[in-house]
């Protein structure tokens, strides 16, 4: 581990020491957890129906991607996410109705009007800029913004995610050493899954951490347990505060695991074992989050129910709302690309 690297890597009970959050927060957070998990087993299940074309999973990565989310000032920072981002886009107030518009391809998707392909989440009410799809390009483009910001004189910070494998992009380094440079407030998220599509983290980086790469940059590297939510917004609220107050850039490596393939179209039988995934899978944050909150008598059977009753009927509505939806007009592709 490089000099100057905190851990914050749980992997035991979740613990909410010095926590600002109250109760309904705490369900709400757990709430967007399974909301994000039954959405996105929706839509696994719609692939395999062959109603959709495309599926790109956030399961096993709720807990960091909601725990950033709560973490930020929502509708005041910006936020760059990735395609892996369903629970962060549902964390800033996206929702299950918008998500089935864009796997549909149908008018009124709120990203690109179903221009572009699923799972690129951005809303300019929401503070979600538009989703890059070159892996990597959005660490300087999220950079840009944060200068911005800084110039303006405004104290908006902009958090930025990506997946470990892009980190070997050369945009990840760019975008990093002009934030190091200029102390921008700038977040960056690594959600290191250990697999970039098929290739294990071993194979990517001659360091165990990507947060190993901080000091280069000059600025904070921290690596928490991205399957801890708890531990998750407590991280990503020290960096946000710091890059609000001035002290400039972190880079947070969350370590966490994606249990699906890398997408709908992608069999991971050909790089790791069952083994190995049902192992992650007794890590899974829903569960370990679940535990706490019965623990702190916030959660039961009966609570556990209602709450899966009423997620359910939201992506069953969100469903049909989005296959009854119209098809974009095909003029609707020119738009905004020819100036009328």
């Amino acid at each position: 581990m490089a000099t100057g690297v905190q851990i914050v890597h749980q992997t035991g009970d979740l613990d909410d020491a010095g926590l600002d959050l109250d109760n309904k927060t705490l369900l709400e957070m757990y709430w967007q957890m399974v909301r994000a998990r039954r959405t996105d087993e929706r839509a696994w299940m719609l692939h395999r129906q062959g109603k959709i074309a495309f599926h790109v999973s956030c399961i096993g990565q709720e807990a960091i991607q909601v725990g950033a989310a709560y973490a930020m000032r929502r509708g005041h920072d910006y936020a760059h996410l990735y395609y892996r981002d369903l629970a962060f886009a549902f964390g800033l107030d996206y929702t299950p109705a918008e998500f089935f518009l864009g796997v549909f391809s149908k008018a009124g998707e709120p990203s690109s009007g179903a221009r572009q392909m699923p799972a690129h989440y951005s809303s300019y009410q929401r503070g979600m800029l538009p989703a890059s799809s070159p892996v990597g390009t959005q660490v300087p483009q999220a950079a840009g913004v944060a200068l911005a910001c800084k110039l303006r004189g405004e104290d908006r910070v902009t958090v930025v995610t990506l997946g470990e494998g892009a980190t070997s992009e050369g945009d990840f380094y760019e975008g990093l050493n002009w934030a190091g440079i200029h102390k921008l407030p700038l977040v960056c998220l690594v959600e290191n899954n250990i697999y970039a599509i098929s290739v294990p983290m071993s194979l990517q980086m001659p360091v165990p951490n990507v947060a190993d790469r901080a000091p280069m940059f000059g600025i904070k590297g921290v690596i928490v347990d991205g399957n801890d939510v708890l531990a998750s917004y407590r991280v990503m609220s020290e960096a946000i505060e710091r890059a609000r107050s001035g002290g400039g850039t972190t880079l947070v490596e969350a370590k966490t695991y994606r249990p699906t393939p890398h997408s709908s179209d992608d069999d991971d039988r050909t790089y790791r074992t069952r083994e190995e995934v049902e192992l992650w899978k007794q890590r899974d944050p829903i569960l370990r989050f679940e535990a706490y909150l019965r623990a702190r008598g916030l959660l039961d059977d009966a609570a556990i129910t209602e709450l899966e009753a009423r997620v359910r009927q939201e992506v069953d509505d969100a469903q049909a709302a989005a296959i009854a939806a119209p098809d974009p007009a095909p003029e609707d592709a020119l738009f905004p690309i020819f100036k009328e």
